[in-house]
């Protein structure tokens, strides 16, 4: 277990849900403080940025290996320069983020980038870091976001085991003693077949630590999947509107969708239970009303049993239906009215 702001996070409490606002700001420090406010309204439990400027990403360069692929589904042949100038969220504009979510009860913190980014969230005091997928080969990153000994959240979108070992290991060598490792598919929309959930108890053993999922698939199903395979940390991008557009609109939850999500992904931890069969504490007046065999019209003593006079009905309480073969054509013992429960000193 870990925890952030003070709120309990593993398998023992109900899921952490993280809403990341990304770029879905659409470059408007309203709109952002707005969907801090619908974040809230909804019940998620935290609010996440991502920190970072063009030039701490890459640089403004229009050849091949700066472009994205053309087939891609959102972004295709846009330069990364171009993107990440859309996408990032002004330094400046963190401040009176946190501040709102903060006056909702939000823990809000962020993705960094670079030891800039690091430098500057350290100044507003955030709760915790997360490792965004393709920074989980950044070692030196995520020793230094370790350093400051706040929990940690990693990323593993197209890592291998070895790589996920050794960012984990890294984070742990540099201090960092609360950390959650998370189930990604680094492609942006993801599409459900690609989530690889299964791979969640996996992941735990792999690194012995809680475990959740940074889900980019539409919608709320990939996301409780997670949960029933032990995701115990849930992270998915918002936006105000899908209709508006954005960067990472495609892909993000409407404010409904996301109060769905953190309603639904308790209830799903919550049926979790424990691994037992029987019945259940709920099923204990159920169990009255299985059927059973029952005396259904008067008899006398001396009646042959026949199915007229005895047949399995509700409730239980008679002999199990199973011995109607064995009663049909013995004789009643004494006189029995409608409604006697069949026992085997009857007949």
């Amino acid at each position: 277990m870990i925890s952030i702001a003070g709120r309990p996070i593993g398998s023992g409490h109900p899921p952490y849900v993280v809403a990341e606002l990304s770029g879905n700001h659409n470059g408007s420090l309203v709109r952002a403080l707005a969907i801090v406010d619908a974040v809230a309204a909804a019940g998620a439990h935290a609010l996440k940025l991502q920190t970072y400027r063009p030039d701490t990403l890459t640089v403004d360069c229009d050849a091949p290996a700066f472009r994205i692929g053309d087939g891609h589904a959102l972004w295709g042949g846009e330069t990364l320069y171009r993107l990440f100038e859309r996408a990032h969220t002004p330094w400046e504009w963190h401040e009176p983020i946190f501040e709102r979510a903060r006056s909702h009860g939000l823990a809000a913190f962020s993705s960094p980038f670079d030891p800039t980014a690091v430098e500057l969230l350290e100044k507003l005091g955030v709760p915790a870091y997360k490792i965004a997928s393709s920074e989980i080969v950044d070692l030196p990153l995520i020793r230094l976001a370790a350093a400051t000994g706040k929990p940690l959240i990693i990323s593993t979108g197209m890592a291998s085991a070895a790589e996920i070992h050794e960012a984990v290991t890294a984070a742990r060598e540099a201090g960092c003693t609360q950390l959650v490792v998370l189930s990604c598919t680094a492609a942006y929309p993801a599409a459900p077949e690609e989530s690889n959930l299964r791979a969640l108890p996996l992941l735990a053993a792999l690194t012995g630590e809680v475990v959740g999922i940074s889900d980019h698939t539409p919608g709320l199903g990939a996301a409780l999947a997670g949960v029933a395979l032990g995701a115990c940390l849930i992270e998915k991008h918002v936006t105000a509107s899908r209709a508006d557009g954005g960067v990472d609109a495609a892909f993000s939850l409407e404010p409904d969708e996301l109060a769905a999500l953190v309603v639904e992904s308790e209830r799903a931890w919550e049926s979790l239970g424990s691994p037992a069969l029987g019945p259940r504490a709920s099923e204990r007046e159920g169990l009255r009303f299985r059927r059973s065999l029952y005396v259904v019209r008067d008899v006398r003593a001396g009646d042959p049993v026949t199915p007229r006079n005895v047949r399995s009905i509700r409730p239980a309480g008679g002999l199990p239906p199973e011995a109607a073969a064995h009663v049909m054509g013995r004789h009643f013992t004494r006189d029995a009215p409608l409604g006697t429960p069949l026992s085997w000193d009857l007949i």
